[in-house]
């Protein structure tokens, strides 16, 4: 499980993670460190923003053609991209910075920083609420496209296969179309673009008064790749390599950087 779904929101498990941690390192700093409440919440309030600023800045500095393409996507800050390393390096910047008279007090600050990083990491790694592939390969499912003629998604294989699951009621899934449809455009590349459980005329008159073009837009009425790709929400999405192997997945929706550096590392080349 890599999100949790609450109605139509998506919540991003790593993301609950943080949250949860920095509770606990509120609770632990305030308990521990002996500062005064204005001070603590100074250092505290800092430390979270350093974190944000620090981690979303070294991402885009690590993928700066995507970001060059669409500048403004550095603000969109509930997608992902965000650096722990550079994040962690701003936090203990802020936290010496801000407690420099407290020497003793900066360096409890400083370990129980680490610590609550390390424990995010860890969360990360082990995944305790569910993580993995719900799939090994490409499904043995046929569906059929707008013309009405069906494809069976093994077929595929041969090619890197971007399978994403959407609906036209989804403000996300609208949001990534257009960035999928550039990917489709790649030699090597097969997107296909499965809607869940809405009507042939809906799908059809949407991706014609948005000029949107794919190969494989599919029609899933039963949502069967919901169940088969144990979807908890929409937009879905996986990266299936030319051998028909399932080794990426993400939940909510992509960044033009996270499906970039998808596409770097598993390009079929023809």
């Amino acid at each position: 499980m890599d999100a949790i779904a609450l109605g139509p929101v998506l919540l991003s498990v790593p993301r609950l993670y943080a949250l949860g941690i920095a509770l606990l390192l509120l609770a632990l700093s305030a308990w521990l460190l002996g500062l005064p409440r204005g001070e603590h919440a100074r250092w505290f309030n800092g430390l979270i923003l350093a974190w944000l600023v620090g981690a979303r800045t070294g991402h885009v500095l690590l993928h700066l053609d995507a970001y060059a393409e669409a500048p403004l996507d550095i603000l969109k800050l509930w997608q992902p991209g965000f650096h722990g390393l550079w994040g962690l390096l701003a936090a203990l910047l802020w936290t010496g910075w801000s407690l420099r008279q407290h020497l003793l007090r900066l360096i409890g600050a400083m370990a129980l920083t680490v610590g609550a990083a390390s424990l995010w990491l860890v969360l990360v790694t082990l995944a305790p609420l569910g993580g993995g592939m719900p799939i090994d390969e490409l499904p043995d499912l046929t569906l059929e496209n707008l013309d009405g003629e069906t494809l069976n998604l093994r077929e595929l294989r041969g090619e890197t296969v971007v399978l994403n699951l959407w609906a036209t009621w989804c403000p996300p899934c609208l949001r990534e179309l257009p960035l999928l449809a550039e990917a489709d455009s790649r030699d090597g590349v097969s997107v296909v673009i499965a809607n869940q459980g809405e009507e042939l005329l809906q799908v059809l008159r949407y991706l014609d008064d948005q000029a949107l073009a794919f190969r494989y837009p599919l029609l899933d009425p039963r949502q069967e790749l919901m169940v088969l790709l144990e979807a908890p929400g929409l937009p879905t999405t996986l990266l299936f390599d030319a051998s028909g192997r399932a080794v990426e997945r993400h939940v909510g929706e992509l960044s033009r950087a996270q499906l970039g550096a998808w596409l770097d590392r598993h390009h079929a080349t023809p």
